[in-house]
């Protein structure tokens, strides 16, 4: 996994909410109790800490931490290992990994119809493998292969696929999923707080024993996973980046998905071994974070898992690197846009650089006021830049990142990156940047920290990092007491040519592993049939959970502002923070200047600040600014601590009437546009995800194709633009504000957002036309290992009728791991990693819903891949059990769901689109819990089935069957600029 910036604020969140701030003369301290509970269970926790942890410590050595979160009836469930790629033997790399998909597979109670006789042939798979691990001949390897295909089909009638994703859903559960890093493997779910007993009954089983059915087409899934990751050239520059930094450690010699040769090539033995060494109760952990009780939690927690055994658990060691004295160049080829690492390696988590690199990342890069944000990005002397960290248990690292503008260089850009740490070494920054960085981070915090599932991450990280909660509470106060002059000695003394830079290059990747269709012959699921451990959890009665639907017209109060503008106020029961948007009802369809304006009022001063002045004004306030224009609304707001809601109206206000227009500035933003779109180009996701789906659904009259020219572009100019954002004001509005004190909030907008007496309608918009489908395949050439296939249908118009059965259905059919289309695709078949269908809403009255269904898979399997799903979307496959899970599960959810603090206003907005205008999801609940089968079926019949499909594929068109593809429909192959319509003549479009 990547880490950003944003994952870095999740691992920190919340050490400092409720803080003192600066001015006040009480010190917050933070001591370890020990206390006990009525029944006699001993509990750690720590004073003043804003998260209210308990750490528990069961007898057999199991952490559990349990944290209170009231705003829903759910609660985050994380059960960690702490066991990683970095433990994976160096012969057999992945390992941990794909031990974490097959602890989804069962035990001898969940997943198994005789596990007696599946276990046998089990055994003979094992043996198998050891002797195909073993077998050097090709040849003979395949042979092997072939009888571990057939017995595995045989074992596969004993077995019951998604049994457990069946039962977790079955709960109500969201979420369901895992992930692998260096040092640990997590297994998450979201709860309903009233399902607690069943998922820890079916945990308790899960992690008791590892049974590894199902293995070969979990195998392949894998290695779909693994090209997948083959198709990244992030992740291939940031392995690159791990590989400069530790040479001879395996943070950087192996990675968590393995080598190529290991997947072909696995061992069920060393498996097994694996698991029985990590994944014992004195290395894991519990962590439930949530609408929970902490007294009868932990009682439950410890009648799961108490009985687990402990056992002595050593976790290798590694000798130290050596240090690193000179620059490490590594190159990394690939399709996407150029860019550049530069990454120095440091000590690791809890170490004394942990604290002091966080505090020089955030003065560097800050997304508003630091060296990098305000000397490149604001200044637009690159085409973006930032810096993050990272810290594992033996080591980490500080990573500044860049991307060139045209015509600039890997190595310019890298200069660049580098003169601001030297700006650190000479101590040229403002004093004030130290504490406006730490309050900066507890303003995160606060905001993450309402959010139980950020807390459940933190303790996740401290328990990984085998450091005591306290630490990590004490963070900020040790970085407060960290002065400008210990910055400048640190960097002199950190930063030198000890780096490993990396430079992502465009070009073709001769180390890509090309892999053959095994043929697997597809398994049986059995998927009307449940073990006895299903059928004793079905017999469980949990607690009742009603659901709560909200009257929006009472919680959303309403007043008037003295200039008459409407006022919607959410007030915000948790914090100080608000947030303050002025809306306006047009957007780019109104007008398409109004989002290139926005975006360039990013990059403006007045006379009374420039630029970076003005960004340095709203960042020591600790408030932010946004202007944003969409398809049809524009946004103007600011957000902070509510003591600061004045100024920063006022300081908005102020480059509101006040911008002043810049030809240079602009001249760059134009070059950064075209930049970004040549960028875009390069990028799969964008091209398939928006060129590919826009082209499907608009062809050429489109949103995304209406463009300005680079012609068009250059010829604005940037007073136009200037005046375009000043005189939106003129135009009908209203307000939203979330926060306390909403007589403050009114107070300062009568006093700051001064608008003439009558205000203007808007300008007429562009409606734009979504065509039929159906007989068309629109292609893109993309140099890529796998292919993605997207087929999309348009259906009737948008009806809230059909809400509770495409709900019911997406559940069913298309959505999650134990739907049809997962398991039919991914578990029987092996066909591809990643396999989804679903029937789309859309999200505005008199627009047509869409259904999709799509599959990314090897080229070698398209084909097989596209008729199982179209196979799928002809004759939904019928299972009264897994609908009756399916119907349970999508109720639970419904119970379960709050809309609470500003997504009261938001998702309100999104149901007056959609024309209506009350919380309808109490129809829906009544609707699904009276629906049949019979009912299900009725909408897949006038909905989907015999749909008319356009179908958008991507990828390497030397590897594509193009005669497969023309059965789907008449074939065109798009060009991107044509696609994007950057290639559009000069006259002006729509």
């Amino acid at each position: 996994m990547k880490i950003t910036k944003s994952v870095l604020l999740l691992l920190l969140v919340a050490v400092c909410f409720g803080c003192k701030t600066e001015n006040e003369t009480k010190k917050v301290g933070y001591i370890i109790e020990t206390s006990q509970d009525a029944n006699g269970f001993n509990y750690e926790t720590v004073t003043n800490d804003p998260t209210g942890l308990r750490l528990y410590t069961l007898d057999n050595g199991l952490k559990v931490y349990l944290g209170k979160n009231e705003e829903e009836p759910k609660i985050q469930t994380l059960i960690a290992v702490r066991a990683g790629s970095t433990y994976d033997p160096a012969d057999n790399t992945g390992l941990a990994h794909y031990l974490e998909h097959m602890v989804f597979k069962g035990t001898d109670k969940i997943g198994t119809l005789n596990y007696e006789e599946e276990s046998k042939l089990i055994k003979q798979i094992s043996d198998l493998y050891e002797k195909h691990k073993a077998e050097k001949d090709p040849e003979k390897k395949k042979e092997i292969y072939k009888k571990i295909d057939e017995i595995s089909l045989e074992a596969s009638k004993l077995s019951i696929a998604n049994e457990y994703d069946k039962m977790t859903n079955s709960l109500g559960a969201e979420g369901t999923n895992a992930f692998t890093s260096n040092e640990q493997t997590v297994y998450v779910n979201k709860i309903p707080s009233n399902e607690v007993d069943k998922w820890l009954e079916i945990e308790s089983e899960r992690f008791s024993k590892l049974v590894l059915r199902l293995f070969h087409t979990e195998l392949e899934a894998v290695y779909e996973e693994f090209n997948r990751g083959q198709d990244s050239d992030g992740r291939k520059q940031y392995f690159a980046t791990l590989e400069g930094l530790y040479p001879t450690h395996p943070y950087g010699t192996q990675s968590t998905i393995g080598i190529s040769e290991h997947l072909k090539n696995p061992s069920m033995e060393a498996i097994n071994a694996y698991f029985d060494k990590y994944y014992v109760p004195n290395n894991m952990a519990v962590i439930m974070v949530g609408d929970l009780d902490f007294d009868s939690t932990i009682q439950k927690v410890n009648k799961a898992f108490g009985s687990y055994e402990k056992k002595e658990v050593t976790h290798p060691t590694f000798p130290e690197l050596d240090p690193i004295t000179t620059p490490v160049k590594k190159e990394v080829l690939g399709p996407t846009a150029e860019s550049i690492y530069v990454a120095f390696r440091s000590k690791g988590k809890g170490s004394d650089q942990e604290v002091i690199l966080n505090l020089v990342d955030y003065m560097l890069a800050n997304s508003q006021a630091g060296l990098i944000d305000l000397n490149l990005n604001q200044k637009q002397l690159v085409q973006r830049a930032s810096s993050f960290t990272n810290f594992n248990n033996d080591y980490g690292f500080h990573l500044l990142y860049g991307s060139p503008k045209a015509d600039q260089t890997l190595d310019e850009v890298k200069d660049l990156l580098l003169q601001q740490i030297d700006k650190i070494k000479k101590g040229e920054f403002e004093d004030w940047l130290l504490d406006a960085v730490i309050n900066d981070m507890r303003l995160s915090q606060i905001r993450e920290y309402e959010n139980g599932s950020a807390t459940a991450y933190a303790y996740l990280d401290a328990f990984i990092g085998k450091q005591d909660w306290k630490n990590r509470l004490e963070i900020l106060d040790e970085m407060k007491k960290i002065t400008k002059q210990e910055v400048v000695d640190f960097a002199n003394t950190f930063y030198g040519n000890n780096y490993v830079e990396v430079h992502k290059l465009k070009g073709e990747d001769k180390s890509i592993v090309k892999v053959e269709n095994p043929g697997i012959t597809p398994i049986e699921l059995n998927r009307g049939k449940e073990s006895d451990f299903l059928k004793s959890i079905n017999k469980m009665v949990s607690p009742d959970l009603k659901p709560q639907f909200i009257d929006y017209k009472t919680a959303i109060k309403e007043s008037k502002t003295d200039n008459g503008l409407k006022l919607s106020f959410i007030e915000n029961p948790n914090n100080d923070i608000f947030d303050l948007n002025i809306i306006f009802d047009m957007g780019q369809d109104n007008d398409k200047m109004l989002s290139l304006a926005a975006g360039y009022l990013d990059y403006l001063g007045t006379e009374k600040y420039t630029p970076e002045q003005l960004k340095q004004e709203f960042y020591k306030i600790g408030v932010s600014y946004n202007v944003f224009s969409s398809s049809d609304k524009t946004y103007v707001g600011i957000s902070g601590l509510k003591e600061n809601l004045d100024a920063g109206l006022e300081l908005l206000e102020h480059l509101w009437n006040n911008a002043e227009a810049n030809q240079e500035s602009y001249d760059k933003y134009v070059q950064s546009i075209l930049k970004g779109r040549e960028d875009g180009k390069t990028q799969k996701g964008n091209i398939f995800w928006n060129g590919l789906m826009s082209y499907g659904q608009y062809g050429e009259n489109s949103r995304l194709r209406n463009i300005y020219s680079e012609v068009e572009l250059k010829a604005i100019s940037p007073v136009e633009l200037v005046n375009k954002i000043k005189e939106m004001r003129a135009y009908k509005q209203r307000i939203f504000y979330y926060g306390n004190a909403e007589d403050e909030a009114k107070a300062a907008l009568n006093k700051h957002h001064k608008i003439p007496e009558t205000l203007l309608d808007y300008p007429e918009k562009i409606e734009y036309t979504n065509l039929e489908t159906g007989g068309n395949v629109y292609f893109v050439d993309y140099d890529m290992v796998q292919s993605e296939i997207l087929l999309l249908a348009k259906g009737e118009e948008f009806s809230a009728e059909k809400m509770a059965a495409s709900q019911l259905f997406n559940t069913y059919f298309g959505s999650g791991l134990s739907s049809i289309v997962f398991q039919e695709i991914r578990e029987s078949k092996s066909l591809a990693y990643s396999a989804f269908s679903s029937y789309r809403m859309a999200s505005e009255q008199g627009k047509p819903d869409y259904t999709m269904a799509y599959v990314g898979t090897q080229a070698n399997k398209l084909e097989q891949a596209v008729n199982a799903m179209m196979e799928l979307m002809t004759n939904m496959p019928e299972a009264e059990d897994q609908f009756n899970q399916a119907k349970e599960a999508t109720l639970k959810k419904i119970a379960a769901k709050r809309i609470t603090k500003s997504n009261i206003f938001w998702t309100y907005e999104g149901l007056k689109k959609r024309g209506i205008d009350n919380d309808n999801r109490e129809e829906i609940y009544n609707t699904i819990k009276n629906m049949t089968m019979d009912d299900l079926k009725s909408f897949f019949n006038n909905n989907i089935k015999g749909e008319n499909y356009n179908v958008m594929v991507i990828g390497n068109k030397k590897d594509m069957d193009f005669d497969a593809l023309s059965k789907l429909g008449t074939i065109k192959e798009l060009d991107i600029d044509y696609l994007f319509n950057y290639n559009q003549t000069e006259e002006l479009k729509q």
